[in-house]
């Protein structure tokens, strides 16, 4: 299904963006990872683009095309978090938050659709939980993710036309580092009994982008151990 097909994932050298690409790698895709500070890794194509920049994202997103034809898919998925006091948040963190999280979701899908000319025609942007809720002195990045969660469904209407499928994923927390790092209670916490990790998010990925899934579009899909769902209070 994937097998020599072009899929792009942005913010794929660490993380939950690495994870996304090596498990399209493994089903035989050509996954080209996008990001500011790229690395080596097997069976990933890295260059170095600012998704944050129309000029870098719009001759990257032609080069690619002039390289390999047609763009199949992309996934977007580079972010950035700071969370400071409200009071000391400045405007080069609030554009560079936003620059880096929400409009690159906007320039790369764009350039992406000019370019989904074969099948798969799927696009995945990368919202959060913390698109629905929130805790104190989170505003650079809850108005990048709810951004992200609103320009989804606005992406699918304008590309439905061309058959383009666009969705998003709200994950929770979900555990990069060492897992000897969480506590019993981190887990317990969670209705799945577990804290999420990568993995969760990228066959989550591959779910929709499977064509069989062609009436799942406009959506978000939560991946939190049911943690949005649960009603906490003190007794």
């Amino acid at each position: 299904m994937f097998a020599n097909k072009t899929i792009i994932v942005t913010g794929a050298s660490h993380g939950i963006g690495n994870s996304i690409a090596t498990h399209f790698a493994a089903k035989g895709a050509r996954v080209i990872g996008l990001d500011i500070h790229p690395v080596k890794i097997d069976q990933v194509e890295y260059r170095k683009c600012d998704v944050g920049s129309f000029s870098e994202v719009i001759t990257t997103f032609k080069k690619i095309h002039d390289d390999y034809g047609a763009i199949h898919a992309l996934i977007n998925n580079a972010g950035i978090s700071t969370f400071n006091s409200i009071w000391d948040v400045d405007e080069n963190e609030w554009d560079q938050v936003l620059n880096t999280n929400l409009k690159s979701v906007f320039i790369c899908s764009r350039e992406a659709a000019r370019y989904m000319t074969e099948d798969i025609r799927s696009i995945i942007n990368m919202t959060s939980t913390r698109a629905f809720m929130s805790e104190p002195n989170t505003e650079t990045y809850s108005a990048s993710k709810g951004g992200i969660f609103a320009l989804t469904h606005s992406l699918a209407a304008t590309f439905h036309d061309q058959e383009i499928r666009v969705n998003s994923i709200a994950p929770g927390w979900i555990h990069t580092g060492n897992a000897e790092e969480l506590r019993d209670i981190d887990h317990q916490q969670h209705w799945s009994k577990r804290v999420g990790n990568p993995s969760d998010i990228a066959r989550a990925c591959l779910f929709l982008s499977n064509p069989d899934n062609s009436f799942i579009t406009g959506e978000c899909l939560t991946i939190d151990g049911g943690m949005t769902k649960k009603m906490i209070y003190e007794h």
